[in-house]
């Protein structure tokens, strides 16, 4: 997006007094980590800064997280106050969110749900999964959707029920799907760009904070050469897809 002739790597979807949601480009830091490079929540507040001409300080809080090679939405906090409330929200899970992915291997079956034990390595920032409780381990869930095949490659839609860190790379790579370009998962070469995965966080439902009005935001896909084969799948999501396959 540009704005005053200063580019940001995010598209504003939606902005109000409390609440500012994003559609971000892959590569993209939601929060500051040891590499030190700028994060979204930076770029946001020098975006407030140009658009409002603030001065000092200003507020901009991490609500949830999409990981760095991940595009797509992602919800931040305006105040303290809308923060506060919407951590909540997250905390009771009536925050849900929809991703689409990329795979080579169609799932099977092509719709399911799928149950694991996390466990989070933070030195090798790698999460391992387990058929079984564990040690240390978190109860994992997600449901998912095959949607369609475009040449070589399966388009699935994944649905979360718990959030944790890398859950849907880790979770469709045990079953033998890859999310592509993840290579830390099980794909076999990086994407062209060699910093985005196709993993896409497409959708997202909530009451809002303040207004208590129920909140839907879709992402339009990103636009590179790949994703862009995807757009009429998007078009005619509720519609039977596999009639122009």
């Amino acid at each position: 997006m540009q704005f005053n002739d200063v580019t940001y790597p995010f598209d504003i979807i939606y902005e109000d007094n409390h609440l500012i949601v994003v559609n971000k480009e892959a590569g993209v830091l939601v929060q500051g980590d040891h590499t030190k490079d700028k994060s979204l929540p930076d770029y946001v507040k020098d975006y407030l800064k140009e658009k409002y001409n603030k001065q000092g300080n200003i507020f901009c809080g991490v609500i949830h997280r999409i990981d760095r090679p991940v595009s797509g939405l992602v919800v931040l906090a305006k105040t303290s106050k809308a923060l506060e409330r919407m951590n909540k929200i997250v905390r009771s899970r009536d925050f849900y969110k929809t991703y689409w992915a990329i795979v080579k291997k169609k799932p099977h079956p092509a719709q399911g749900k799928l149950l694991h034990w996390l466990k989070k390595d933070t030195r090798k920032n790698t999460t391992a999964a387990f058929e079984e409780e564990t040690d240390d381990a978190k109860r994992s869930e997600l449901s998912y959707k095959w949607l369609g095949k475009l040449n070589d490659h399966h388009l699935i839609e994944v649905r979360p029920i718990t959030g944790r860190p890398h859950q849907i790379r880790v979770q469709l790579s045990t079953i033998g799907s890859p999310i592509r370009g993840d290579v830390r998962y099980g794909f076999k070469k990086l994407n062209p760009d060699r910093r985005s995965i196709n993993l896409h966080a497409k959708e997202l439902h909530f009451v809002h904070p303040v207004k208590k009005e129920k909140m839907h935001f879709r992402a339009p896909l990103p636009e590179n050469d790949f994703w862009i084969q995807f757009d009429t799948l998007d078009e005619i999501k509720n519609r039977d897809i596999n009639q122009i396959l």
